[in-house]
């Protein structure tokens, strides 16, 4: 989705500092955009690199009001089939990673007078499935940085919103590895084929026009939550939360001081 938010906001006139791994694959819409378009390659979890092409982009740009981070990629498979290896290196791509580029870009902000941090989150930041525990820890850990977060920067006319999207029909679970079922698991909860085709509900095209409209708005929301499947789960999730929170209001009681 962050190519076709790239493509979106270039069409109707916006200018564009965007990244990705590998900075040749926007190499059509430079030719096509020209110098509205400014790009570098980005490896998130090269700290030092992203501070520099941070500042470098706002060097570029006499202002810039928007910043989206939607770095991330999926490793599904239950907890104790997953290497060190893979958790390392998902949590530092999706999590830290989107930490380290709000932590670069708020001075940024400050010292122009305030601007808007969007985080693609996802509706698995409320919610869990089996076989896909590594993701969720990093889509429930950046609900809670930006929670935080935002309560920071208010006072310097910085706004954040986390998007919150369903199952939208990307390329996402196609690039995803996979880690094999170990025998213990097998034709248990979490031994389960992904998401058909049929189970993806939402349209990207949409989910990313949505996001700009909210870019737009003079007071974008917290949390934008996207598709009809997300707005049901999340919902679902938290009624059963709050469920059993209300149910323990007497017990919690009894660890007060007296």
């Amino acid at each position: 989705m962050g190519r076709e938010l790239v493509d979106r906001l270039l069409a109707r006139g916006d200018r564009v500092a965007a990244t990705a791994r590998r900075a040749e694959a926007l190499d059509d819409l430079v030719d096509r955009y020209g110098d509205r378009l400014w790009v570098r390659a980005l490896d998130v979890t090269d700290t030092a690199a992203l501070r520099a092409v941070v500042d470098d982009a706002f060097a570029a740009h006499a202002r810039i009001d928007v910043v989206v981070a939607n770095a991330g990629y999926g490793v599904f498979g239950v907890a104790e089939d997953l290497t060190d290896r893979q958790i390392d290196e998902m949590i530092a791509t999706n999590l830290t990673g989107s930490i380290h580029l709000a932590r670069a870009v708020l001075p940024h902000l400050r010292a122009q007078g305030g601007g808007h941090l969007v985080q693609m989150s996802s509706m698995g930041g409320h919610l869990a499935f089996p076989a896909f525990s590594l993701y969720h820890v990093t889509k429930w850990g950046i609900e809670g940085f930006y929670e935080a977060l935002a309560q920071e920067v208010a006072p310097f006319g910085i706004r954040t919103t986390l998007v919150e999207p369903g199952v939208v029909r990307t390329g996402f679970f196609d690039a995803a590895s996979r880690v094999p079922l170990s025998e213990p698991y097998v034709g248990g909860p979490a031994d389960r084929p992904g998401p058909s085709t049929e189970d993806m509900v939402d349209d990207a095209q949409k989910t990313v026009a949505a996001i700009i409209r909210a870019c737009d708005a003079a007071e974008p929301p917290r949390r934008l939550v996207l598709g009809s499947d997300a707005w049901q789960l999340i919902g679902d999730a938290l009624r059963s939360r709050l469920d059993d929170v209300v149910a323990q209001r007497a017990n919690a009681a009894t660890a007060d001081i007296d």
